[in-house]
């Protein structure tokens, strides 16, 4: 038995109560009232007191992530199929916990100066005896190896156990360490598989600062550059600067279709609504029509006294921000993160336990999270020494650069909505939005999965399972994840709307990867078009990424969530599903000429950029030209694997789309 199996053993299963305490200092404008305590049995569930979160029972009938898989899960030989909890079923009979600081929380009764201090030595005969138990034979001694790695690791972090900030990146270290464990397997089973693995672990975890820096073209340096200080990306409104408030349109704009846009808007309340069709039907303006329906629903523009005419004219100008030729990072997905941040905080775990300042903060940073992207990531313009990421000192180059637009926006002409807040109000919004748009920073990732985590689990096990957000530190935890969850929500949207992000974000990727093969530099993991492994890289997603997220989310909000991850499960399968497992022959009937795997499908393809619309024209490659770039052993490399194939447009951006069977 492992060290963390004994802790675990120490502390049943207990229910979470998220509320607001009715005692608490934590002070927002128009905020937390004082109240009841939120274990008052007479306190009003619509006052502010809190919701009760019943054990997480139906949990263990659902396939877990990663993060509750033991060392003596992995399969020792290295060639061997991944374990992934979600391809291997792994199921658990209990709550588990699986965060460092809470699986040693049964033990704070004691003072814990007095705990750091005595739990080592509690826990060194147990090191001693393993020891000696290691020299047995197998299985005995392989289990004994690795559950004394997992001890020295854990008296490790109990040596730094005495600062917040250690205890705060102790699960994150440990869920990091486990990740690179898996993706390590991972990247040994196949070429795709170590494309995968490369394309995770340079995208959500930390890189190490060993890239070479490219310095800008000579004729670049010649030209005249604007001053440090001034902010890129802010244009001239090509709109009239004001709107009259009597001729506001019922949505907010000019409609091509407002009956049919109305008709989709009325599920401006439930999860996966299709926020394309809202998009084509007003006229592409989706982010305005999008926050005006939101703000209206929850009486916004009347409790911040916002002129609708000003938040109109905003709402225009940021939309005007967002790329026309970004195929993934623009105004829908700007539409699709807000609309989603609505819902997630309309669960009714979360009723009434954010303010309406809060609210207004959460859905004002989802929409300006990506403003004025340029459809590469941050070390792309790190890599290519850009200005911005001169700026913005390489970290969080993105991020920082959409927080100075949308303020920045703010200062046009009749664009300030936030014009009637008092002072404070508005140091209070601008400090939450900066925090919640910082964490949408991939890089984060795992800090912000594991900090969520050992909070909620340290409720579990103390408190009697009460968690109080009685202060600004854990109220922006959840609405960091909130919103980061909404930004990584696609794969949990009905299939159809998932496969469409999953081609917009790959027209961006291999846009990125035909720049960087233009400037001779290394095509980043999941960039390059003539081998990218669509499928497996979405699958691979979902079990390292996606799913140990939602899982989180949904343990702090049972049981609102399990929609969500039943579909999330769902759209695995069917990926998993179009993985070939076999070279797929030429179809019947095609010649030479005929596109085969993705080298051919997609690899040829180039981009034809315009103001409104971004396409792809395919092109046909020689059969010899196609097995030189995907050979015909490297199965999983392959994109499409039907010859079904036909075009449909949406909105700013036409995508090839296939109709795609399993192949097994």
């Amino acid at each position: 038995m492992c060290f963390e199996s004994c802790i675990l053993n120490t502390s049943p299963p207990l229910s979470l109560s998220l509320s607001l305490s009715g005692c608490c200092s934590f002070d927002v404008e128009n905020g937390l009232a004082v109240g009841r305590s939120p274990l008052d049995p007479q306190a009003s569930p619509g006052s502010g007191s809190g919701l009760v979160l019943q054990a997480n029972f139906p949990h263990s009938q659902r396939r877990e992530s990663f993060l509750y898989r033991s060392d003596s899960d992995f399969d020792l030989s290295p060639k061997g199929p991944s374990r992934n909890s979600s391809t291997a079923s792994d199921l658990h009979t209990e709550d588990m916990i699986v965060t460092p600081f809470a699986q040693v929380s049964p033990l704070k009764p004691f003072h814990p100066t007095f705990l750091e201090a005595f739990l080592p030595f509690c826990l060194y005969p147990y090191h001693n005896a393993l020891l000696c138990f290691s020299g047995t034979e197998e299985p005995h001694q392989q289990l004994a190896i690795e559950t004394l790695d997992e001890l020295d690791w854990c008296l490790e972090q109990l040596e730094t156990l005495k600062t917040r900030h250690s205890v705060s990146e102790m699960a994150s270290n440990k869920f990091k360490r486990m990740l690179n464990r898996e993706l390590t397997q991972l990247s040994e089973t196949s070429r795709s598989g170590n494309q995968v693995s490369e394309f995770i672990s340079s995208t959500f975890l930390e890189k190490q600062h060993d890239m070479d820096i490219m310095s800008p073209p000579t004729k670049e340096k010649d030209k005249k550059k604007r001053p440090m200080s001034q902010i890129s990306g802010v244009k001239k409104a090509t709109h009239s600067p004001s709107l009259a408030p009597s001729t506001i349109p019922r949505f907010g704009v000019n409609a091509s279709q407002e009956g049919l846009l109305a008709k989709e808007l009325e599920d401006i309340n439930r999860w996966g609504i299709d926020i394309f069709k809202v998009s084509e039907y007003s006229g592409k303006r989706p982010l305005t029509v999008t926050m005006y329906t939101v703000f209206q629903e929850r009486d916004l523009l009347k409790s911040f006294k916002i002129p609708a005419d000003t938040f109109i004219t905003f709402m225009m100008t940021l939309e005007d921000h967002y790329h026309a030729d970004v195929a993934y990072h623009n105004n829908i997905h700007a539409a699709d993160v807000v609309q989603s941040t609505h819902v997630l905080l309309s669960t009714p775990a979360l009723e009434a336990v954010f303010t309406d300042l809060e609210i207004l903060a959460a859905l004002f940073a989802s929409a300006i999270h990506d403003v004025d992207h340029p459809g590469v990531s941050n070390q792309f313009l790190i890599n290519t020494n850009s200005e911005l990421a001169l700026m913005y000192n390489d970290s969080s180059v993105l991020e920082n650069h959409h927080l100075a637009v949308g303020f920045k926006l703010l200062q046009e002409d009749n664009c300030d909505m936030f014009q009637n807040l008092s002072k404070k109000q508005r140091q209070s919004l601008r400090k939450m939005v900066i925090d919640m748009v910082l964490a949408t920073d991939m890089y984060k990732h795992m800090n912000l999965l594991a900090d969520l985590k050992t909070m909620v689990e340290t409720k579990k096990v103390t408190s009697l399972g009460v968690l109080l957000l009685d202060n600004y530190s854990d109220r922006i935890q959840v609405l960091q994840n909130m919103v980061h969850c909404a930004d990584l929500s696609n794969p949990t949207k009905p299939l159809e709307l998932y496969r469409q992000w999953t081609d917009r974000i790959m027209v961006e990727f291999f846009t990125q990867g035909d720049r960087e093969r233009d400037k001779g530099m290394e095509v980043s993991p999941m960039c390059d078009k003539h081998n990218a492994s669509i499928e497996k890289n979405q699958v691979g997603f979902i079990d390292y990424i996606v799913h140990p997220l939602w899982e989180t989310w949904a343990d702090l909000v049972h049981p609102d969530a399990q929609e969500i991850l039943d579909t999330l499960e769902d759209n695995r399968e069917w990926y998993q599903s179009m993985i070939p497992h076999s070279p797929s022959p030429h179809p019947e009937g095609l010649g030479e000429g005929a596109p085969t795997g993705e080298a051919s499908a997609l690899g040829g393809a180039s981009g034809s950029i315009s103001a409104d619309k971004f396409q792809f024209e395919l092109t046909l490659e020689e059969e010899g030209e196609s097995d030189t770039e995907s050979p015909p052993e490297e199965e999983e490399g392959h994109i499409l694997h039907s010859s079904h194939l036909h075009w449909r447009e949406t909105d700013r951006v036409t995508v090839l789309i296939e109709d795609r069977k399993p192949s097994f």
